[in-house]
């Protein structure tokens, strides 16, 4: 026997079909609209807080910030912060406080920096870095993502680009992609700090902004996120 089906009750199924294609085009334009957050976090590792290597990297994040309005930056200053080295059993100092802003799923890309000292990066930069093994176990938490370094010294050529190798080098171990900049910043930012001052150092805060937007290009592309016109 053949099913039958009033007038009434067909307009209210119609309805309901209506209706329900309605909210599923909705639901459909909201996801295609919905925005993850892209963050890139900013790493001084300066024992001094606030001083010049935490200005570089802040225009690096700056820069990367200008780039497109959808990407958030953050400057995690280590400055006067007490991080041991790697320990099996590390002791609760002030990295339990940063370690779940790196763990942060909208975290996309790093900008990290030092000073050179003795032409290498600062102990408290080697600690930084030992101490983010929890972000490789269980799983490569930052597997895949660019991170750009900043070095900061007294000269010119006071060992700032063997700083970079040595962070990048690092940061290998984390899958990370190391980025340089865009001309002159081919390697990393190179920043030139004289009596504790970096602004009048166009050429070196021109290599920092430029690793800033090569990190934060390099992290829209990976996310799949078109830039805005």
């Amino acid at each position: 026997m053949k099913n039958e089906i009033t007038r009434r009750e067909f307009v209210g199924v119609t309805a309901t079909a209506a209706v329900a294609g309605s909210l599923a085009s909705t639901d459909a334009t909201a996801a295609e609209g919905e925005f993850k957050p892209i963050k890139i976090l900013g790493i001084a590792c300066s024992p001094r807080k606030g001083m010049t290597t935490a200005k570089a990297v802040q225009a690096a994040l700056d820069a990367a910030k200008g780039l497109d309005a959808r990407i958030q930056v953050e400057l995690i200053d280590l400055g006067g912060l007490d991080i041991a080295g790697y320990s099996p059993a590390p002791p609760p100092d002030d990295f339990v406080s940063i370690l779940p802003k790196l763990q942060d799923p909208a975290v996309v890309g790093l900008i990290i920096g030092s000073p050179s000292y003795f032409r290498g990066c600062s102990s408290l930069c080697k600690a930084f870095i030992e101490r983010c093994a929890p972000l490789r176990e269980p799983k490569m938490l930052l597997d895949g993502k660019p991170v750009g370094v900043i070095a900061t010294g007294g000269f010119r050529n006071g060992g700032q680009e063997l700083v970079i190798e040595q962070i990048q080098t690092a940061m290998l171990c984390f899958g990370m992609i190391p980025v340089g900049g865009r001309p002159p910043a081919f390697q990393g930012g190179t920043v030139l700090a004289t009596k504790d001052d970096i602004s009048s150092d166009e050429l070196g805060l021109g290599t920092a902004r430029n690793t800033g937007l090569r990190v934060a290009d390099f992290a829209l592309k990976l996310a799949g996120v078109k830039r805005e016109a």
